[in-house]
């Protein structure tokens, strides 16, 4: 079993910056890749950024240039560093993680509001 636990949300005026944390526990060394995703009132959960045990990431086309992923390994940690933010970056924003063998795993959460 893998534990998610994400902080870093809260409300930021357009054009702002935010950091969110994804803190893992439990049997995390069975963890491939990490991801957020996020969803705004009354639309699908879509991918956000990904980043893998062996450091390649990915970001979704709409975060390119504004967000950036990483990790911290010895603290078995993920950051989503979001600048530029603007207010369709308003979303739940949850963490992932996907484990060998394929087992997913989600956060609760973290409610992220960009005002204008």
């Amino acid at each position: 079993q893998v534990q998610l636990v994400e902080s870093g949300g809260g409300l930021v005026q357009a054009g702002g910056s935010l950091r969110l944390s994804c803190a893992a526990s439990g049997n995390t060394f069975n963890i491939d890749i990490i991801g957020w995703y996020r969803q705004a009132p009354g639309k699908q959960r879509e991918f956000v950024a990904l980043i893998s045990s062996s450091d390649n990431t990915n970001l979704a086309d709409s975060v390119k240039g504004r967000f950036t992923i990483s990790r911290d390994a010895a603290k078995n940690t993920v950051y989503l560093q979001m600048n530029s933010l603007k207010p369709e970056d308003t979303a739940v924003y949850y963490c992932n993680a996907m484990t060998l063998p394929r087992d997913i795993y989600w956060g609760q959460g973290t409610q992220v509001t960009v005002s204008s």
